[in-house]
This record gives structure tokens, C-alpha cells and sequence, in this order.
């Protein structure tokens, strides 16, 4: 019994795939391949869709909405998700603030999508539920007191727990998100011991907080960057990360601290049981 995340490589963009041991299929972020040229265009979702033959999400998250975020959200009915998270609260004209003309076709379908997910979650489709997932635990976390006008302090944070181990997702928080979840014991005991990081706001150094890592060191942080994508705190994560065992498509295996999809391609950890039940996480790179 597995639980598999994906981390598409999808350049300045950020797009997570979640399977869990009894196959639900969850996705964080809707972010694309490079939306500067259309002969490199990557939907994770029509992938899931025609590769992986997943033919309805069971949960879609999206941490906030900028561009980069939701640029697939227009193959969203593709794969008719049972259920949606997004920050609810943040107000329509800070979200279109500063929005190009060219791109508002986006959040245009953005809010047709947050108006038609209004219902209730019935509790069989309840991601937050372990007996819905295979025994995975999902948290989601998000500020509330943040000012509005920089909304990637809005992004929702989570953390699934499974097998033992923790895995943290973040959207682009910075500084002001962290310090305000962490004055809730809830948020800083879902974090406690996480061994895997995506790391906030592409690895910048905008969203590195020390004091998030007075609750846990992980073993491996993982960004999502582009080619001309700010990674300022890079090493800084590194730094911090206690170093995992990465499995390349070669065959070859190195540790390391901190492994990006700008050089490392599509990354994917699977954590679980062998046969002898001791857990275990395996990293897999596709470069």
C-alpha cells in the first residue's frame, strides 16, 4: 500500500499529483509547462487524463489563484473533479489586481469554477477523511488576519501524513503566512517531524521562514522552478534539509538535500510499507 506524489516539471509553475494506496486521485496546483511557447505546453491534467487513464479527480487544491497556479484550469472539466479547495475569502478585485487582459479568460474560469463548487462536501467524498483515502491523513491550513493585497499569503498549506511520514505542500506563502499559522498549535503539530518540503513561492527567498524549521528539518526539500525562475534560497534549504537517497532513471543514486524540477525533471516519492512493514519513502528523478 503506496501513496505517490508526482511533482510535474511544469517550468515557473507548480502542479502536484497525489495517488493514494486506494487510488483516489488528488491534485495540488494547476500550473502548466512554459506558457511562452506553445510547442512546449504540458497539461498535467490532460496527462492525467490520457496517460494515466485518471478519467475524474476525486479533489483538486488550488493554493491561490495567480497564473501560474491555474494556468491548466482550463482542462478542469476534462477530468470532472468530485470536490474543490481554494481560499474562499480573498476578495475578486485583489485577485484581478493586476491581471492582464490576455490572461482573463483564466480567472474568468477560475470564478465559474468557485461559484459551481459551492455545496457542501458529503462526508464519502471528504478528502480530509483517512478512511477516504487509504489511511492518509490530509490538513489544510490557511491565513485568515494576512492582508489581502499580496494574496500569496493566502495560499493554502498541506500536510498528508501516511505510513509515518509527513509530506508538506505549500503554495507561494511568505514570511507573514508562515509566522501567522504558526501561532496555531494545530498547524505547528500537523508540521512536526515533516520529512518532505515543496518549498514555498518556487524557493524563493520571499517564502523561506526560519522559524518553520524549528518544527521540523525535513529530509529532502523539493522546488518547483523554471529556467528564469528565482531560486534565491536554494541553498539555504539545502542547508537545512538533513539529506534522502535520489533514485535517477540511470540507475545511479546520490543523497541530496535539495532536488528541483528545473534540474532534476519530474520527481516522484512514494512512501509506505515493504514487506517486512517498515515504512519507507523512495525518490524517484526523471533526469
Amino acid at each position: 500500500m503506496t501513496l505517490e506524489l508526482v511533482f510535474w516539471d511544469v517550468q515557473h509553475g507548480s502542479a502536484t499529483y497525489v495517488k493514494t494506496p486506494n487510488g483516489k486521485h488528488l491534485v495540488q496546483d494547476l500550473g502548466t509547462g512554459s506558457y511562452e511557447s506553445s510547442d512546449k505546453e504540458f497539461s498535467p491534467l490532460l496527462h492525467l487524463k490520457n496517460k494515466y487513464e485518471v478519467a475524474q479527480l476525486d479533489h483538486v487544491t488550488i493554493t491561490h489563484p495567480h497564473k501560474d497556479h491555474i494556468y491548466d484550469i482550463v482542462n478542469f472539466d476534462a477530468v470532472s473533479p468530485r470536490c474543490l479547495s481554494r481560499s474562499k475569502h480573498l476578495p475578486k478585485e485583489e485577485i484581478l489586481k493586476n491581471v492582464k487582459e490576455e490572461d482573463m479568460y483564466l480567472f474568468d474560469k477560475y470564478f465559474e469554477i468557485d461559484n459551481r463548487y459551492s455545496s457542501p462536501v458529503s462526508p464519502e467524498a471528504d478528502p480530509t477523511l483517512p478512511a477516504n483515502n487509504g489511511g492518509v491523513k490530509m490538513q489544510q491550513f490557511v491565513t485568515s488576519s494576512c492582508s489581502t493585497s499580496n494574496i500569496n499569503n493566502h495560499s493554502i498549506v498541506t500536510v498528508l501524513s501516511y505510513a509515518g511520514s509527513k509530506v508538506v505542500l505549500s503554495g507561494d506563502n511568505e514570511m507573514p503566512s508562515w509566522k501567522e499559522l504558526l501561532e496555531k498549535e494545530e498547524f505547528r503539530e500537523a508540521v512536526k517531524g515533516a520529512d518532505i518540503l515543496l518549498a514555498p513561492h518556487h524557493g524563493r527567498d520571499s517564502g523561506f521562514c526560519p522559524e518553520l524549521f524549528e518544527c521540523f528539518r525535513p529530509w529532502l526539500t523539493i522546488i518547483s522552478d523554471g529556467q528564469f525562475c528565482d531560486t534565491s534560497a536554494t541553498d539555504r534549504y539545502g542547508k537545512i534539509s538533513r539529506g534522502w537517497t535520489v533514485h535517477h532513471k540511470d540507475g545511479q543514486e546520490e543523497k541530496r538535500y535539495c532536488v528541483t524540477t528545473r534540474n532534476d525533471g519530474v520527481i516522484t516519492v512514494k512512501l509506505g510499507y515493504d514487506a517486512d512493514q517498515k515504512p519507507f519513502i523512495q525518490v524517484n528523478l526523471s533526469k
